[in-house]
Protein backbone atom coordinates (compact mmCIF):
# COMPACT_ATOMS: atom_id res chain seq x y z
CA UNK A 1 0.00 0.00 0.00
CA UNK A 2 1.34 3.17 -1.03
CA UNK A 3 1.42 5.82 1.97
CA UNK A 4 1.75 9.28 2.10
CA UNK A 5 3.24 11.20 5.09
CA UNK A 6 2.35 15.02 5.04
CA UNK A 7 5.00 16.82 7.37
CA UNK A 8 3.70 19.95 7.52
CA UNK A 9 2.32 22.35 10.67
CA UNK A 10 -0.16 24.11 8.75
CA UNK A 11 -2.03 27.24 10.17
CA UNK A 12 -1.68 26.79 13.81
CA UNK A 13 -5.03 28.31 15.49
CA UNK A 14 -6.95 27.69 12.04
CA UNK A 15 -8.76 25.08 11.76
CA UNK A 16 -10.42 25.83 8.56
CA UNK A 17 -6.56 26.43 6.93
CA UNK A 18 -5.60 23.09 8.07
CA UNK A 19 -8.35 21.14 6.30
CA UNK A 20 -7.51 23.19 2.85
CA UNK A 21 -3.97 22.00 3.51
CA UNK A 22 -4.87 18.58 4.16
CA UNK A 23 -7.47 18.46 1.60
CA UNK A 24 -4.70 19.79 -1.12
CA UNK A 25 -2.55 16.60 0.32
CA UNK A 26 -5.06 14.09 -0.23
CA UNK A 27 -5.47 15.08 -4.06
CA UNK A 28 -1.71 15.11 -4.39
CA UNK A 29 -1.19 11.74 -2.64
CA UNK A 30 -4.65 10.52 -4.16
CA UNK A 31 -2.62 11.26 -7.92
CA UNK A 32 0.43 9.46 -6.44
CA UNK A 33 -1.63 6.60 -6.33
CA UNK A 34 -1.43 6.11 -2.32
CA UNK A 35 -3.86 4.73 -0.50
CA UNK A 36 -3.30 6.29 2.74
CA UNK A 37 -2.28 9.88 4.10
CA UNK A 38 -0.88 10.39 7.59
CA UNK A 39 -0.28 13.76 9.29
CA UNK A 40 1.30 14.94 12.06
CA UNK A 41 0.32 15.35 15.79
CA UNK A 42 -2.50 17.79 16.16
CA UNK A 43 -2.50 18.66 12.51
CA UNK A 44 -6.07 19.91 12.86
CA UNK A 45 -5.62 22.68 15.13
CA UNK A 46 -1.61 23.28 15.65
CA UNK A 47 0.00 22.45 18.58
CA UNK A 48 1.70 25.27 20.66
CA UNK A 49 -1.82 27.04 20.54
CA UNK A 50 -2.32 27.26 24.59
CA UNK A 51 -5.48 27.78 25.81
CA UNK A 52 -6.84 27.25 22.13
CA UNK A 53 -6.59 23.40 22.90
CA UNK A 54 -9.51 23.47 24.90
CA UNK A 55 -11.09 25.68 23.02
CA UNK A 56 -10.56 23.98 19.14
CA UNK A 57 -11.09 20.68 20.88
CA UNK A 58 -13.87 18.51 19.59
CA UNK A 59 -15.77 15.10 20.03
CA UNK A 60 -14.60 12.30 17.69
CA UNK A 61 -17.76 12.38 15.50
CA UNK A 62 -17.51 16.35 15.56
CA UNK A 63 -17.58 18.69 12.30
CA UNK A 64 -14.21 18.38 11.65
CA UNK A 65 -14.10 14.73 11.32
CA UNK A 66 -17.06 15.19 8.83
CA UNK A 67 -15.00 17.22 7.35
CA UNK A 68 -12.09 15.27 6.99
CA UNK A 69 -14.35 11.93 5.74
CA UNK A 70 -15.63 14.43 2.95
CA UNK A 71 -11.90 15.16 1.66
CA UNK A 72 -10.88 11.29 2.23
CA UNK A 73 -13.88 10.18 -0.15
CA UNK A 74 -13.78 12.50 -2.52
CA UNK A 75 -10.10 11.75 -2.96
CA UNK A 76 -10.42 8.23 -2.66
CA UNK A 77 -7.78 7.66 0.33
CA UNK A 78 -7.66 7.11 4.03
CA UNK A 79 -6.49 9.83 5.98
CA UNK A 80 -4.70 9.60 9.47
CA UNK A 81 -4.76 12.84 11.19
CA UNK A 82 -3.86 14.56 14.86
CA UNK A 83 -6.05 16.32 16.67
CA UNK A 84 -7.54 17.52 20.56
CA UNK A 85 -10.45 15.38 21.07
CA UNK A 86 -13.14 16.57 23.87
CA UNK A 87 -14.80 13.86 25.81
CA UNK A 88 -17.77 15.84 27.87
CA UNK A 89 -14.64 18.27 30.29
CA UNK A 90 -11.39 15.78 29.27
CA UNK A 91 -9.07 17.07 26.59
CA UNK A 92 -7.06 13.82 24.96
CA UNK A 93 -4.40 14.26 22.38
CA UNK A 94 -5.75 11.94 19.50
CA UNK A 95 -5.54 10.30 16.13
CA UNK A 96 -7.68 8.86 14.23
CA UNK A 97 -7.97 7.18 10.97
CA UNK A 98 -10.82 7.33 8.41
CA UNK A 99 -10.97 5.01 4.95
CA UNK A 100 -11.30 6.03 1.41
CA UNK A 101 -14.73 5.47 1.71
CA UNK A 102 -15.17 8.22 4.72
CA UNK A 103 -15.99 5.58 7.54
CA UNK A 104 -14.42 6.37 10.87
CA UNK A 105 -12.33 3.40 11.42
CA UNK A 106 -10.10 4.07 14.29
CA UNK A 107 -9.64 6.18 17.21
CA UNK A 108 -6.37 6.52 19.86
CA UNK A 109 -5.57 8.58 22.72
CA UNK A 110 -1.82 9.41 23.18
CA UNK A 111 -0.68 7.90 26.57
CA UNK A 112 2.35 9.09 27.36
CA UNK A 113 2.28 12.60 28.00
CA UNK A 114 5.88 14.61 26.89
CA UNK A 115 6.15 17.12 29.43
CA UNK A 116 4.67 19.72 31.13
CA UNK A 117 2.96 21.63 28.30
CA UNK A 118 1.18 18.62 27.36
CA UNK A 119 0.57 17.35 30.67
CA UNK A 120 -1.20 20.91 31.56
CA UNK A 121 -3.49 20.71 28.79
CA UNK A 122 -4.57 16.78 28.20
CA UNK A 123 -5.66 13.80 30.03
CA UNK A 124 -3.36 10.70 29.03
CA UNK A 125 -4.98 7.45 26.99
CA UNK A 126 -5.77 4.13 29.00
CA UNK A 127 -5.84 1.61 25.54
CA UNK A 128 -2.19 1.14 24.27
CA UNK A 129 -2.74 -0.46 21.16
CA UNK A 130 -5.36 0.47 18.88
CA UNK A 131 -5.70 -0.93 15.48
CA UNK A 132 -7.93 -1.73 11.75
CA UNK A 133 -8.07 -3.31 8.73
CA UNK A 134 -6.69 -1.14 6.03
CA UNK A 135 -6.00 -1.98 2.24
CA UNK A 136 -5.42 -5.77 3.27
CA UNK A 137 -2.79 -4.30 6.55
CA UNK A 138 -3.61 -3.98 10.19
CA UNK A 139 -2.13 -0.57 11.23
CA UNK A 140 -1.81 0.40 14.48
CA UNK A 141 -1.95 4.33 15.74
CA UNK A 142 0.63 5.87 18.10
CA UNK A 143 1.52 9.12 18.80
CA UNK A 144 5.09 10.76 19.39
CA UNK A 145 6.46 10.23 22.78
CA UNK A 146 4.73 6.72 22.98
CA UNK A 147 6.90 5.17 20.03
CA UNK A 148 10.12 5.85 22.45
CA UNK A 149 8.50 3.51 24.94
CA UNK A 150 9.54 -0.21 23.97
CA UNK A 151 6.75 -1.82 25.74
CA UNK A 152 4.35 0.11 23.57
CA UNK A 153 5.44 -0.90 20.28
CA UNK A 154 5.79 -4.78 21.28
CA UNK A 155 2.62 -4.50 22.15
CA UNK A 156 1.56 -3.99 18.78
CA UNK A 157 3.96 -6.42 17.71
CA UNK A 158 2.33 -8.87 19.51
CA UNK A 159 -1.07 -8.07 18.46
CA UNK A 160 -0.01 -8.09 14.69
CA UNK A 161 0.25 -4.92 13.42
CA UNK A 162 1.88 -4.57 10.07
CA UNK A 163 1.42 -0.60 10.07
CA UNK A 164 2.33 1.77 12.56
CA UNK A 165 1.10 5.08 12.30
CA UNK A 166 2.88 8.09 14.16
CA UNK A 167 1.33 10.83 13.80
CA UNK A 168 4.16 13.17 16.58
CA UNK A 169 5.57 17.23 16.97
CA UNK A 170 9.20 16.35 17.95
CA UNK A 171 11.17 19.00 18.61
CA UNK A 172 14.54 20.07 18.65
CA UNK A 173 17.01 18.34 20.12
CA UNK A 174 16.16 15.22 19.76
CA UNK A 175 16.27 14.16 15.87
CA UNK A 176 18.03 11.25 16.91
CA UNK A 177 14.35 10.05 17.49
CA UNK A 178 13.93 10.16 13.92
CA UNK A 179 17.06 8.93 12.62
CA UNK A 180 18.01 6.14 14.73
CA UNK A 181 15.21 4.82 17.19
CA UNK A 182 12.15 4.63 14.66
CA UNK A 183 14.50 2.57 12.30
CA UNK A 184 15.26 0.41 15.16
CA UNK A 185 11.68 0.11 16.24
CA UNK A 186 10.49 -1.17 12.82
CA UNK A 187 13.95 -3.79 12.84
CA UNK A 188 13.11 -5.21 16.71
CA UNK A 189 9.25 -5.78 15.96
CA UNK A 190 9.10 -6.69 12.36
CA UNK A 191 6.56 -3.84 11.06
CA UNK A 192 6.74 -0.72 9.40
CA UNK A 193 6.99 2.54 11.38
CA UNK A 194 5.51 5.73 9.62
CA UNK A 195 6.60 8.42 11.68
CA UNK A 196 5.38 12.02 10.56
CA UNK A 197 6.29 14.83 12.02
CA UNK A 198 5.58 18.73 12.40
CA UNK A 199 8.12 21.12 10.70
CA UNK A 200 9.60 24.71 11.89
CA UNK A 201 9.32 27.20 14.81
CA UNK A 202 5.88 26.83 16.39
CA UNK A 203 5.83 29.21 20.31
CA UNK A 204 8.41 27.61 22.81
CA UNK A 205 9.04 24.68 19.75
CA UNK A 206 11.26 24.01 17.16
CA UNK A 207 10.47 20.88 15.35
CA UNK A 208 13.05 18.78 13.22
CA UNK A 209 10.94 17.46 10.46
CA UNK A 210 12.67 14.16 9.45
CA UNK A 211 9.49 12.16 8.65
CA UNK A 212 10.19 8.96 8.10
CA UNK A 213 8.74 5.56 6.72
CA UNK A 214 10.93 2.76 8.19
CA UNK A 215 10.52 -0.90 7.50
CA UNK A 216 11.03 -3.75 8.40
CA UNK A 217 14.82 -4.17 7.84
CA UNK A 218 15.76 -1.01 10.28
CA UNK A 219 15.84 0.72 6.43
CA UNK A 220 14.44 4.38 5.72
CA UNK A 221 12.39 3.76 2.76
CA UNK A 222 11.92 7.35 2.91
CA UNK A 223 13.03 10.40 5.27
CA UNK A 224 12.20 14.26 5.19
CA UNK A 225 14.65 17.40 5.53
CA UNK A 226 13.28 20.19 7.76
CA UNK A 227 10.97 21.77 5.45
CA UNK A 228 7.04 20.81 4.67
CA UNK A 229 6.90 17.81 2.40
CA UNK A 230 4.89 15.17 0.88
CA UNK A 231 6.28 11.85 1.31
CA UNK A 232 5.56 8.85 -0.40
CA UNK A 233 6.44 5.36 -0.23
CA UNK A 234 5.37 1.47 -0.60
CA UNK A 235 4.64 -0.59 2.05
CA UNK A 236 5.13 -3.92 1.00
CA UNK A 237 2.93 -7.11 2.68
CA UNK A 238 4.99 -9.57 0.52
CA UNK A 239 8.58 -8.15 2.17
CA UNK A 240 6.88 -8.18 5.47
CA UNK A 241 5.85 -11.22 5.57
CA UNK A 242 9.46 -12.72 4.29
CA UNK A 243 10.99 -10.93 7.34
CA UNK A 244 8.92 -12.24 9.64
CA UNK A 245 10.42 -15.66 8.65
CA UNK A 246 14.19 -14.54 8.81
CA UNK A 247 13.92 -12.47 11.72
CA UNK A 248 13.41 -14.60 14.58
CA UNK A 249 12.79 -11.48 17.37
CA UNK A 250 9.45 -12.88 17.53
CA UNK A 251 9.38 -16.29 18.20
CA UNK A 252 12.62 -16.60 20.05
CA UNK A 253 11.24 -14.22 22.82
CA UNK A 254 10.48 -15.65 26.64
CA UNK A 255 8.34 -13.93 28.00
CA UNK A 256 8.52 -15.98 31.47
CA UNK A 257 12.05 -13.80 31.78
CA UNK A 258 10.25 -10.56 31.90
CA UNK A 259 7.94 -10.45 34.31
CA UNK A 260 10.32 -8.10 36.56
CA UNK A 261 9.70 -5.32 33.58
CA UNK A 262 6.34 -4.49 34.74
Amino acid sequence: MRTALLQSSGRPGSVAANLKVLDEAAGRAAEAGAGLLAAPEMFLTGYAIGDDIGRLAEPADGDSADAVAEIAERHGVAIAYGYPERSGETVFNSVQLIAAVGTRLANYRKTHLFGCFERDHFTPGEQPVVQAELGGLTVGLMICYDVEFPENVRAHALAGTDLLLVPTAQMHPFRFVAESLVPVRAWENQMYVAYVNRVGQEGEFDFVGLSTLAGPDGVARVRAGRGAELLLADVDAEFLAASREANPYLTDRRPGLYGSLV
